[in-house]
């Protein structure tokens, strides 16, 4: 009885399988089949001993993060930029979210959360010339038509490192806000709306409906987002902290992160065991870092926690 019941749950669920599998196997071939060669990050590569011939080397790859006198830099610009954007990202995704949801009409809601999601779609090279349209000290928008006017010298963006931090922030909330506050957007949907009539009934102000309804029904979906952007700490968009400052020089001391001074030794020395190392290295400290945030949700609020 109990064969023929799970044949009846497999062939009632098989379009549901089938629709899946095409997902499953992109996700074996993209992110599984090539963890065999994390040895590289402990192998000296060349091509003609191919990855699994090459002789190993020990940790001597990893000596490359850490003993450099850009160690420190890079590794200090990857996590503040990444804190800033977890916390910036999240509070205005969710005020992003909570204004999008008080919209009634539903075509012009359709309409403010495709213009909020266009930036998310749009290439990061793209945005780079777009940056240096505004940024340019020559033929840029913001030396020729707003500073010049009002009698104020131009600014070389380009050189100056005191504006970028600024800079960097402000795109990535442009440009990643709509896609995470579609997330927080579906969660407020649904939300019972009597609890807001019943709060609205008893005198309850508006921040108070946030604070005492939104918050805590979003919560769950809040603390699962973090848990993963603090999983990717040591990573960074490459495209924003690459493309966007121009690849120029004076800059590198506030848009250096690990990935792009490992791209930029990858082009200069070739060592491709070095950028493994790297990539291992990235891996098992977001891995370390998902198990021990995840612990800490647990202990405080068991029923929030991912795992």
């Amino acid at each position: 009885m109990k064969t023929k019941s799970n044949v009846k749950k497999i062939r009632r669920y098989l379009p549901f399988y089938l629709m899946m599998l095409p997902a499953l196997v992109y996700l074996f071939i993209n992110n599984y089949m090539p963890m065999s060669g994390l040895v590289l990050a402990f192998k000296k590569y060349n091509v003609r001993d191919g990855i699994y011939n090459s002789p190993w080397v020990g940790l001597q790859n990893f000596e490359y993060l850490f003993t450099t006198k850009d160690a420190w830099v890079i590794t200090r610009n990857t996590i503040l930029y990444n804190l800033v954007f977890i916390l910036l990202g999240t509070v205005c995704s969710i005020m992003v979210a909570v204004f999008l949801n008080d919209i009634v009409s539903k075509r012009a809601k359709k309409t403010y959360q495709t213009i909020i999601l266009l930036p998310y779609m749009i290439s990061m090279v793209v945005v780079a010339y777009l940056v240096n349209a505004f940024l340019a000290s020559d033929t840029g928008f913001v030396n020729n038509y707003i500073l010049k006017p009002l009698g104020l010298g131009s600014i070389a963006f380009y050189s100056e490192t005191k504006y970028w931090p600024f800079i960097l922030v402000f795109i990535n909330l442009w440009k990643g806000i709509g896609y995470s506050c579609i997330l927080y957007l579906a969660n407020l949907g649904g939300i019972d709306p009597g609890y807001y009539e019943a709060a609205a009934l008893d005198g309850a102000t508006r921040w108070q409906r946030f604070s005492k309804i939104t918050l805590p029904c979003l919560k769950p979906t809040i603390i699962t987002m973090t848990i993963l952007a603090i999983g990717k700490m040591f990573y960074s968009d490459f495209g924003l902290f690459y493309q966007v400052p121009m690849q120029s020089g004076a800059l590198f001391n506030v848009t250096q992160t690990i990935d792009t001074y490992v791209f930029y030794g990858l082009m200069k020395n070739g060592n491709i065991g070095m950028s493994a190392a790297a990539g291992f290295y990235q891996s098992m400290v977001g891995f370390v870092l998902v198990l021990g945030t995840n612990a800490i949700v647990r202990k405080l609020s068991k029923e929030n926690a991912m795992f």
